[in-house]
């Protein structure tokens, strides 16, 4: 049973997706997404780096729509992310976090890794306040990323760290 508490939680999290406001999840939210974060850092969205960006949106955008758009209108309302993607992705996080790794790839990638995988916390941070977290929190969460303290998120952190984010009722 999944709590109120919880629901309301992840409500929240739609927010983040609904990039646009208009109160559904769609292709152009995550598409718009990609261009903020490109804009951000400064990258070409025809460059190798903006064209896997918006490869990886597509991807998360695809697997998310699968999971929950349940009328097949090519968006998730509210209803559809809270009751449908949410079990899914509760009862297998892992799922949730391969559709997300393309993106979420890219995005550190564009980020700047440094060809090692990894980007500064300060970095992180960023990118959370452009999907919509509130600054203190997109810094505090991107500093809990920092398992070693060296100043540096990996993909092996942060991928597994947004599914919970988005799985896990705790």
């Amino acid at each position: 049973m999944v709590s109120s508490e919880y629901e309301g939680r992840i409500a929240a999290r739609f927010a983040g997706f609904d990039q646009d406001g208009n109160g559904y999840i769609d292709r152009q939210d995550f598409s718009g997404a990609a261009k903020a974060l490109l804009a951000e850092f400064g990258t070409p969205a025809r460059s190798d780096k903006g064209q896997a960006l918006y490869a990886g949106a597509e991807a998360f955008w695809q697997g998310m729509a699968g999971i929950a758009d349940r009328d097949g209108d090519q968006r998730i309302s509210r209803e559809e992310f809270v009751t449908g993607a949410v079990k899914r992705l509760r009862d297998n996080p892992d799922r949730f976090a391969e559709i997300a790794r393309p993106f979420l790839h890219a995005a550190l990638d564009v980020a700047g890794t440094d060809g090692d995988g990894a980007v500064a916390v300060t970095d992180i941070a960023r990118v959370l306040a452009l999907l919509g977290v509130t600054e203190t929190v997109a810094r505090a969460a991107a500093a809990a990323l920092d398992g070693d303290g060296d100043g540096r998120v990996g993909e092996a952190e942060l991928v597994p760290a947004f599914a919970r984010y988005f799985t896990v009722p705790e």
